[in-house]
């Protein structure tokens, strides 16, 4: 455990930095392409001001995009003490706690560190799990919150979005502006500056996507035994897992940014889709989970 979030710690800023050379470079050959200074600049405090804001407000933002409201105690009663208890448990700080309005079964805990985390589950988790699953799924949003995943994957929703935008402006750009390099310098080696230009803006958002699944599945599994080890009973995350997998509902707020969060793809895919998602094969999981119950 303590492994991971060492780890969680240096990806967090090996994401930072990645994301910063990604942005100022494609400012850098704008600038260049456009012979003004000035959009270098902006890049450069553009790629800043994202990466404050992933730090500081990515939980926020990844709540408001799944449309989660914050769960008063009068309502949801028994979620807010099933929360307290595994929170002492894990010897963590009570998260705050989301509720989502919709029908689908998943959850995803979010924030920068354990004294500033949330959970989220959605009504359709509450109605159709009983409260040993409830139990395991929280443990395992719990185990994330204590692993430092939560500051890594929260993040990710930020600094990607950040990175797909900035190429998609900067390609709109060079698409309607035109370039200016005048006549100035040799021929040949403005165009291959201009192609390895071109070829950063079109691949940095596949650059983006391929770090978010680069987020290694392990953190999954970790979390996965870490909750059961906090609850001991795997069997109730496990059932938990069963019924997600046979869950043909989609969640309606899940988009390509967010869905890494949460405890099971809110996509439903099909079989060959599996190879390309941040999430490891529910059944995989669930066999792992009962042979720590065996």
């Amino acid at each position: 455990m303590y492994n991971q979030i060492i780890s969680n710690k240096r990806r967090t800023i090996f994401l930072f930095g990645v994301v910063l050379i990604l942005i100022i470079g494609l400012g850098w050959f704008l600038s260049w392409y456009y012979n003004s200074p000035g959009i270098l600049v902006i890049a450069v405090l553009w790629s800043v001001g994202q990466a404050l804001i992933a730090y500081y407000r990515s939980d926020k933002i990844a709540l408001s995009v799944s449309g989660a409201r914050e769960a008063s105690r009068e309502n949801f009663l028994e979620l807010h003490r099933i929360v307290e208890n595994l929170a002492i448990t894990a010897g963590v700080v009570k998260p705050k706690i989301y509720v989502m309005p919709d029908a689908s079964i998943n959850a995803f805990a979010t924030g920068r560190d354990p004294a500033h985390a949330s959970v989220a589950v959605t009504t359709g988790l509450l109605e159709r799990l009983n409260k040993t699953q409830i139990e395991g799924v929280i443990s395992h949003e719990l185990s994330h919150i204590k692993n430092y995943d939560i500051r890594l994957m929260t993040m990710i929703v930020v600094l990607v979005g950040a990175v797909s935008l900035a190429s998609n402006l900067f390609l709109r750009r060079m698409w309607w502006g035109g370039g200016d390099r005048g006549s100035d310098g040799n021929g040949q080696g403005k165009n291959i500056i201009a192609l390895l230009g071109f070829a950063l803006i079109i691949l940095s958002p596949i650059f983006a996507w391929l770090i978010q699944l680069s987020i290694s599945r392990r953190r999954e599994y970790l979390a996965d035994a870490s909750g059961a080890l906090l609850t001991r009973y795997p069997e109730g995350l496990a059932s938990a897992l069963e019924v997600i997998a046979s869950d043909k509902k989609p969640l309606r707020a899940a988009n390509s940014a967010t869905a890494h969060l949460f405890i099971a793809s809110p996509f439903k895919k099909r079989a060959f889709a599996s190879w390309f998602s941040t999430h490891p094969d529910v059944k995989d999981r669930i066999k792992k989970l009962r042979e720590m119950t065996d």
